[in-house]
């Protein structure tokens, strides 16, 4: 058979195949299916409707970002820290938030009734301070600073800039020299004693559940109810998770007191843990114009709900347990 020729019926071939595909794909596939598969690719693209949507947007809503583990979040950055390098060196520590462009952001929104709470706390959760810089015309945080124990630090900078929606906590570490021996952070504690003031702590933390932690003052044997209003509140509670620091959200609950208000022995908190495992809580409350602080560690215990129940049986077999 001449070239042309096969050329020519390799090609009729080609068409008829084309065709049979055509036909084949209509009865398989419908054309109605297609369209709808179209629509749904389409709605999803401009963020979905109905209950598959709003199942998905719930799941992107609880996976919410780690806060304090991070030097940047939505283009603004914790700059560099300047601060003393030595042990009982007197000066002042330092520090801008820059935005997108590298310039010092200026414009906060008040939180707890200040524009910028600062954290500073050793690695091991040991020389704990919360304080509140002043910032000048520049953009530049500051405030007089001595550290009285060497180790690696982790510096929070915990803010709301002015035209944003939520709170950022940004983070740096500072290495102060000199030798010092890591606490050694294993197991849980609920009392906490501090210049003549017993504080204990009651509630269960549980991973991924919010939980209502209570804070108790007492002063040799007697409850304490004379606590005064500190940030908006009658105390302020801070919590990290042990291992990377990461800051949590902690709430007061109750309305805000007012001033000359007084409030005791009791204080409670609302949190959530997003992992099993130890947490560092430091408790502040105030008395007679003087803040103090509480520490405690707390063991925040995984899920029991059904759903973790059916998972352990399946993956392992049987219920191990708890872990802690």
């Amino acid at each position: 058979m001449k070239t042309p020729v096969r050329l020519g019926l390799y090609g009729l071939g080609l068409v008829v195949a084309f065709v049979a595909a055509f036909f084949i794909a209509s009865v398989v596939v419908p054309p109605t299916a297609v369209e709808a598969r179209m629509q749904a690719a389409d709605e999803g693209s401009h963020g979905g409707h109905g209950a598959e949507a709003e199942s998905a947007g719930n799941a992107g809503a609880s996976a919410e970002a780690p806060r304090g583990v991070t030097l940047e979040a939505d283009g603004f950055v914790l700059g560099p820290v300047s601060a003393p390098h030595e042990v009982g060196e007197s000066g002042e520590l330092s520090f801008s938030i820059l935005d997108a462009e590298g310039a010092p952001l200026t414009e906060y929104t008040e939180s707890h009734e200040k524009d910028l709470h600062l954290i500073v706390v050793r690695t091991d959760g040991e020389q704990f301070r919360h304080v509140h810089p002043e910032i000048d015309a520049d953009g530049v945080w500051s405030v007089p600073w001595e550290w009285d124990e060497a180790g690696s630090y982790r510096v929070f900078a915990d803010f709301q800039p002015g035209d944003a929606e939520e709170a950022l906590t940004l983070t740096r570490t500072l290495n102060v020299g000199g030798e010092f021996t890591p606490a050694d952070v294993h197991e849980t504690r609920l009392e906490s004693k501090v210049d003549g003031y017993d504080v204990t702590l009651e509630g269960d933390l549980t991973a991924g559940a919010g939980s209502t932690l209570t804070l108790t003052v007492a002063r040799d044997g007697e409850p304490v109810t004379s606590l005064e209003p500190y940030l908006g509140a009658f105390g302020h509670l801070v919590a990290l998770r042990d291992g990377d620091l990461e800051y949590l959200h902690v709430h007061p609950e109750g309305e805000e007191p007012q001033s000359g208000d007084r409030s005791g022995p009791e204080v409670e908190f609302a949190t959530e843990a997003p992992t099993p495992g130890l947490y560092l809580l430091y408790f502040d409350f105030q008395v007679d114009g003087e803040v103090r602080t509480a520490s405690f560690v707390v063991d925040a215990a995984a899920s029991d709900s059904p759903a973790d129940e059916d998972h352990d049986d399946a993956s392992s077999g049987g219920d191990h347990g708890d872990d802690h």
